[in-house]
């Protein structure tokens, strides 16, 4: 349940608007809900302050619909994470209000508008214009988070005065996210160029010896840069998550 309904619930208890019984009915399925294939987790905004993020892939589109339906019930908006656009279109017939997003493939669903909570401005970096779909996951997260968000894609090392002409851009973020693959080290140039903190993301993108993102991932983990953080290899969903938290300390 969303903090602002359960004000609300609560509002209307002392009001005389709601019975303590009826309240009890709205609340019974709070901490979650079990619908066989899945449980939902209907507390997790009241502990986290952000609903549970639904996993697209590996879920069939009806078992993603029965989750979406009891939770728009609750009034929490929806996020969904690699979802390809054969279930995208089948979840879009029953939530025309639904938007897909096939580059980075997010759906989003909005109950209620998405108030803008963060500090300040979230930046995305990419290393080259491969990795877009990896950061467009970050930056809708993010957004979807209540956060202002900024993009700056295709600024690599190996050229590096298409980074240092955005200097200006890239000192006015609260924080950075820098995705990359190859060698993965954009983020150890943009780490020693700032004093925020910055979020690094390796990307699957490269030839044989890259491992599948395997060497971006342990070069960022070895970054000589201090205050670069990294998330697993694609991730943008867990540095757009963490970007966000970052931004509304």
């Amino acid at each position: 349940m969303e903090i602002r309904k359960l004000r609300q619930l609560l509002k209307n208890i002392q009001k005389g608007k709601l019975s303590i019984e009826e309240a009890l009915d709205q609340l019974r399925v709070l901490p979650f809900e079990n619908l066989g294939h899945s449980r939902i987790d209907h507390h997790r905004p009241l502990r986290k302050g952000f609903p549970e993020v639904i996993w697209g892939e590996g879920k069939t589109s009806e078992q993603i619909l029965s989750i979406m339906r009891q939770m728009k019930e609750k009034g929490q908006n929806i996020l969904i994470t690699r979802l390809d656009e054969k279930k995208a279109k089948r979840i879009q017939r029953v939530f025309p209000k639904s938007e897909y997003h096939p580059l980075s493939r997010v759906l989003i669903y909005l109950t209620h508008p998405i108030e803008l909570i963060g500090k300040g401005l979230i930046l995305i970096i990419t290393a080259g214009t491969t990795d877009i779909p990896v950061a467009e996951e970050a930056a809708l997260t993010a957004r979807f988070m209540g956060n202002q968000v900024d993009t700056l894609y295709d600024v690599g090392v190996s050229g590096i005065h298409r980074l240092l002409s955005e200097r200006e851009k890239i000192e006015r973020a609260r924080v950075l996210v820098v995705v990359a693959g190859m060698e993965g080290a954009l983020p150890s140039v943009v780490g020693g160029l700032v004093h925020q903190p910055v979020i690094a993301v390796p990307t699957s993108v490269g030839y044989g010896a890259s491992f599948g993102g395997i060497a971006a991932l342990l070069s960022m983990l070895n970054s000589c840069a201090a205050g670069v953080a990294v998330v697993n290899i694609d991730n943008g969903f867990g540095a757009g998550y963490m970007a966000s938290l970052i931004n509304q300390m």
